[in-house]
Parts: structure tokens; sequence; C-alpha cells
């Protein structure tokens, strides 16, 4: 056995019961399903959301029976860190996560590593498999801190709500990347569907052959997505779970496009929501409160009758737990790849306030996987011949402002720099006082070098190893079973546990003493996230009859 270190045990106890299955749940009826169907790198480019060029039949229909959230953020315009944020229902800020990525490689970098969070922070699925659910995530995860051993009943392509126990309730992830920032890249012999010359270019994109081109493959990546999104609603359909199902729709962050992905522009961070949730929202509405992705998990665990953890930064926006709405939400932006940046940024429901920590850099910086998109080239190439004009020209500026403000009612784009504005001094006051109380509260790790941050989390550069389990059996002979808990030494850390000898085991999560019926070989990991796991202990028990 990997790792393993064995222990025989031999326990006699006087039962008349049979063997129970160790793997199965007892569960409260009343927990629904919830199922979360998210797709990366798109703004809310669907015709639920008035987009009269995208052709999204299954959302648009999927939006009928649910509410539409119209002022959605994501904490992040890049992927790791915002989905380190989605499944922590933590800021990554304030976690360590919030460099693009902790597992980049470079020559100026203390990289790679995983990010170590405060010893309280759990993925949410866990709270939700503590409680009886089957959770399975198929299949991109990209936490930062690894994919812990405890988080999923399985993450995989394969990985379904079907390979549940009966009865048991599900929280399940269909992740699609189709709509991709790499699949906008031109293919080969690739036709377009969408017509480059319907759509609207956005004023600081050149307006050329190249760019719509670019755009109409955009649309064209999100069509295929609506398609696949309509498979996974028909299999649900199909298994009759529709209506005891919480159904969620969302993007990672915005699209895969120069000046939205990886910037705390709405362009980067403003994403569709829905939700369905048969019987508690009504059909067809539209909610204009703000959300931030912070909040999904405690939304999730509130829906599912479960105690938010007092940890959480996010707050419930349904369920019983849903809190008063948000008066802002919270963005940023740090290292990208190899490049250093601190960006932060506050929204409430119509001004954006922006505040850049290096303002003698300038808005692009060397990102060489950017760099392959058509409409960066186009950017870059215009910028270098003077062929920019406008609008054009803000983002390439060799300096940025040290602070923006914007009115996202009048100039949705984000072009026209309010902050000097006499008029709007009352505004940047305002949400310049919320951005540093939030920075404050939370201890925003952005203001810590990256190699101080790490060497706290890997001293010496060196992963921590996960301390082994301490197991302890207790019963006697007028017990029916062997109870054994199971505990860790170091703070933090969760547990793991199966009775499958296989290499490749399900794991179950440990929540209480462990029943043991029959003669069993218990198997058991540690888990602190960021650590490398524990050394497998393994326990054979007798219960003689």
């Amino acid at each position: 056995m990997h790792r393993a270190t064995f222990l025989s045990m031999t326990i006699v106890l006087l039962a008349l019961s049979c063997a129970s299955d160790h793997s199965a749940v007892e569960t409260p009826a009343t927990r629904p399903n919830i199922l979360w169907v998210s797709v990366e790198d798109i703004s809310p480019r669907l015709g639920c959301y008035g987009d009269t060029i995208a052709r999204t039949p299954v959302l648009d229909r999927f939006a009928l029976h649910g509410v539409r959230y119209t002022n959605a953020f994501t904490t992040a315009g890049v992927c790791a860190p915002s989905r380190s944020a989605i499944i922590s229902g933590m800021y990554q800020t304030s976690i360590g996560t919030h460099h693009m990525r902790t597992t980049h490689e470079g020559e100026s970098l203390p990289t790679p590593y995983f990010a170590v969070p405060p010893p309280e922070v759990k993925a949410f699925s866990e709270y939700l498999r503590a409680a009886g659910y089957y959770c399975t995530n198929n299949a991109k995860t990209d936490y930062q801190f690894g994919t812990p051993l405890t988080a999923w009943d399985e993450s995989s392509r394969k990985a379904h709500w079907r390979g549940r126990e009966p009865e048991q309730p599900f929280f399940a992830i269909f992740n699609f990347t189709t709509t991709h920032e790499s699949q906008v890249w031109p293919k080969e012999n690739q036709e377009l569907a969408t017509d480059p010359q319907t759509l609207l270019v956005p004023p600081y994109y050149p307006d050329t052959p190249a760019v719509r081109e670019d755009l109409a493959r955009h649309y064209d990546n999100i069509a295929r997505v609506d398609q696949q999104i309509g498979e996974v609603l028909d299999q649900l359909e199909e298994d009759g779970l529709a209506e005891e199902t919480v159904v969620f729709f969302w993007s990672d962050h915005g699209d895969g496009l120069p000046r939205a992905k990886r910037w705390v522009y709405d362009s980067g961070i403003k994403v569709p929501l829905i939700v369905r949730w048969p019987g508690q929202v009504t059909p067809g509405s539209v909610d204009d409160q703000l959300v931030s992705f912070v909040d999904l998990a405690p939304t999730v665990l509130s829906i599912a009758g479960l105690e938010v953890p007092e940890h959480m930064q996010g707050r419930a926006f349904l369920g019983p737990q849903a809190g008063p709405t948000r008066e802002y939400i919270f963005a940023a932006r740090d290292r990208i790849d190899d490049v250093y940046d601190q960006v932060r940024a506050v929204r409430d429901t119509r001004f954006k306030y922006i505040r850049n920590f290096f303002p003698d850099t300038p808005y692009i910086l060397p990102v060489p996987y950017r760099n392959r998109g058509v409409t960066m080239q186009e950017i870059l190439r215009l910028d270098a011949s003077g062929g920019l004009e406008g609008p054009q020209l803000l983002w390439t500026q060799k300096s940025r402002f040290p602070e923006e403000l914007y009115d996202t009612e009048t100039d949705p784009y984000e072009i026209v720099n309010l902050i000097d504005e006499p008029s709007r001094q009352d505004v940047a006051e305002r949400l310049r006082g919320a951005l540093d109380h939030w920075m404050t509260e939370i201890g925003d790790l952005g203001q810590v070098p990256e190699a101080e941050m790490v060497e706290e989390m890997w001293p010496g550069h060196v992963q921590p190893v996960t301390d082994k389990p301490i197991l302890n059996p207790y019963g006697g002979e007028s017990d029916s079973t062997i109870e054994v808990s199971v505990a860790c030494p170091t703070q933090g850390a969760s547990l793991a546990y199966t009775f499958d000898t296989s290499e490749k085991p399900h794991w179950l999560l440990y929540s209480g003493p462990i029943e043991i019926e029959s003669t069993s070989t218990l198997r058991v990991k540690a888990v602190r996230y960021g650590y490398a796991d524990s050394d497998e202990v393994a326990a054979q028990y007798t219960v003689k009859r």
C-alpha cells in the first residue's frame, strides 16, 4: 500500500447485526440538489442579457425559468485568483492566492508553490460532503492551493452526479472551456457563423477586419458552449431531477480579450449569472443587486440549509441566510505570469474607482500568452505604427492614472476618467474610503512581497508536510461496533478515509467517528491545504461475531 503505515488490530465484539455498507449516507430528504454550469472568459454576451448578436437559445430559455442577475462580478479578471475566491468564499488577496499563478515558473519569481491559506479556510464542498452531499467537479480546479483530496467525491472529466448513492443529494460542477481565450485564436480553414460586419466593436479596440473576425470567433464559441450546456440540462431532465435541483450558470470572469481578461474594468469582471430554483425564485425575473463571486460559496451553503462559517468573507444572496444587499463589490489584479502589478477596484451599482499602485508602469505589460491573440496583435501593430486613435490610445499609454473613476451608467466602456471632475469628488472620496476599509479589513496580502509571503508559507521554499493522522479505536464486548475517531496534529488539516483497498480508492471525508461493524481495513490520510498530504495510515480491524 503506497506510503502506508500499517497497524493490525483485533477486537472481539458480540453482535447480531450484519455488516453495514461503509459508504452509506443518511441525509435529510429536504435538501435540494445543486448544479453549477460554468464557462470561461465571457462577459454577458447572451441573448437574455440583450445582446442581439448572440445565438444562445438554451441559456435564453433557461433564464425564462430563473432569475438573471445584472450586477454580478468576479473578484479578479483572471481564472485562478477568481476560482480560489469562488471555492473558498474568501477574497484571494486575503488568503495568498492572488498572483496568477502560484505554479507559474520564472527566474525572478519565488515559484512554483501552492498557497497555504489560513487553517480555517476550506473548499466549501467539504461542508456539503460532511452533510451527506455527493460532490463532483468536471473538471477544472485551478484553486492555487492544489486540489484537496477532501474537496470532492470525484474530480475528473468523467465526474457526474450519476455516481452518487440512491436518494443522495448532490452538488455537481460542469466546467466548459469552449469559450476560453485560447479558443479564440484562429484555426486553419475555420469558417465563421457570426458575420463580423454585424458586430459592435468596443471603442478601445481598433475597428479592423482582424478584430471583427476575432470577436466573431468569440461569439461562435459562445454559441457552441450554449449547445453543450443544453446537453447537461437535458440529462437533468432525463433523470427526473430538474424540479428538485438548483442550477447556477456563470462565467469565471469576463471576455478572454485584451483590456478585459486580467483587468478590473467591467469587461474583465462583470459576468453573467443566472439561477433557476423551482418554487423559490420568480421565473424570468431580473435582480439588479450587486453580487460578488466571493458570495457563491455562502449562497450554496445557505441553499443547502447549512450554517455559513463565520470566517467566510462572502454573503449569501439566496436561501434562508441571505443577508442585506451589498453596497460595494471589490476586485484585484496582481502579478500576471512573470510581471508584478497591483491594482484594486471598488464599485457600487453605478460608479467604479480603480487605484493603480504602480502608476509609472504602462497598462500593457509583457504577457506572451495574451499576445498570441489576434486583437492584441492588432493593438500592438497599430500602436507601433501610430495607427491608434481616440479611446484606443488610453490603454497603450506608457504610464497610468494613479486613480480612475468611471460612471458606468453613462460610460459603460470606462473610457472617461472622472477622477479630477469637481462634481464627482464626493463620489471619489467615498469610494476611496470604501477601498481602504476593505483592504484593511481583509488583510490585503498584495502589500506583502511575494517572496516574503512564500517564505512564511513554505519555509526555505520547501513544501511543508501534513502530520500523519492518529487513529483512536474504542468499543467493548457489549458493543455492536468499533468506533474509530481520527485526529491530526497539523492545525487546519482535513481528514480523508476509505475502506477501499484498491490503488485509486474513493476517499470519504471524515466528519465524525467511523463505525466499523465487520472485519475491515481502514485507510486514513490528513490534508492541509497547500501542504503535501500526510503519509497514509492503515489499520486492520477484526470483528469476531
